[in-house]
């Protein structure tokens, strides 16, 4: 699946994937109150808003993009219908050959870190029969318990050829409370560099044809240390979120790419979704929303090439 990926970008251009973090207040009245009129004001109907909501963005911008992250507590919130529009938006963005990057940031230990794995990954056995429960191509997963909590997730992802994204530095502002802490006063490197090393290790033993199908997340909120990690992990995939709402702009990304151009793909979520939001897309207005996404994907898709460009 990392193969897919970078050919995906290679063909697009567009190192970009879109964060599909739906909340109610980003949904247009007009879809509100479609759902609604069907299903009322029900978990069923905020379930039905959400999804026809990704569906119209996702039409407009599956021919820019490589890749969609749907990230499952915005549906985890609505209980077992908002779990329901998930799997319809992973399989719906599947159908428009985008590939499909679950955010669930799972981290546990032994069975249970194991029935993550299969669950969204891979395939789980029912007598005779075997399926596939959520069906990602990649997910997020916590490293943060050790090892136990990562190789269930390795083991999957080489029977299924698909990937994981590990967090190693974090995007949020509180993310050094831990991340950032130095091993000790011999050992002066910080815990998320150490991170970076084992990530780079797992990876070895999982090659596609260029990079490793065990990516790293990397926030583009921390240039400086982008820079560090990308020396660290020189064939993991780094998966960049913080781009637009959180902060984060091209310039500040050219540390994460190799020489090549490849080796990052940027995150962004409502500056895409709610585009239409914001005073530069507000002419679309709430009827053509998922066109001022789109505008939004290609003003990204401008802004870092143009960076990478002139670095």
């Amino acid at each position: 699946m990392i193969n897919k990926l970078v050919n995906k970008i290679k063909v697009t251009g567009a190192p970009i994937v879109v964060g599909l973090d739906p909340m109610m207040k980003f949904i247009p009245e007009h879809i509100q109150k479609k759902a609604f009129a069907e299903f009322g004001e029900t978990l069923e109907g905020a379930a039905e808003a959400i999804f026809q909501y990704n569906k119209e963005i996702v039409d407009n911008i599956y021919d820019l993009v490589p890749a969609v992250k749907p990230q499952i507590a915005m549906y985890e919130q609505f209980g077992i219908p908002g779990l329901m529009a998930f799997k319809k938006t992973v399989d719906y963005c599947k159908s428009k050959d985008l590939v499909v990057i679950g955010d669930i940031k799972r981290g546990d230990i032994g069975s249970t870190s194991e029935a993550y794995a299969v669950g969204h990954l891979g395939k789980v056995q029912v007598g005779s029969n075997a399926y596939y429960g959520f069906d990602e191509d990649f997910a997020t997963v916590n490293p943060y318990l050790g090892s136990d909590g990562v190789k269930p997730f390795i083991k999957v992802c080489k029977e299924e050829n698909k990937g994981l994204f590990i967090l190693v530095k974090t995007s949020n502002p509180s993310s050094g409370e831990f991340q950032d802490r130095k091993l000790s006063d011999a050992d002066n490197r910080p815990l998320y560099e150490v991170v970076g090393e084992q990530v780079a290790k797992w990876g070895e033993e999982h090659m596609g044809e260029s990079y490793s199908y065990i990516g790293a997340v990397v926030g583009a909120t921390y240039p400086e240390m982008g820079k560090i990690l990308r020396k660290v992990m020189p064939k993991s995939y780094i998966l960049v979120p913080g781009y637009g709402a959180q902060g984060g702009k091209g310039a500040d990304l050219v540390h994460f790419f190799n020489e090549d151009g490849l080796g990052a793909i940027v995150n962004s979520s409502r500056g895409i979704i709610a585009a239409y939001q914001q005073e530069k897309y507000a002419a679309f207005g709430p009827e053509h929303f998922a066109e001022a996404s789109r505008a939004a994907v290609e003003d990204m898709k401008a802004d870092i090439a143009e960076a990478l460009n002139h670095r």
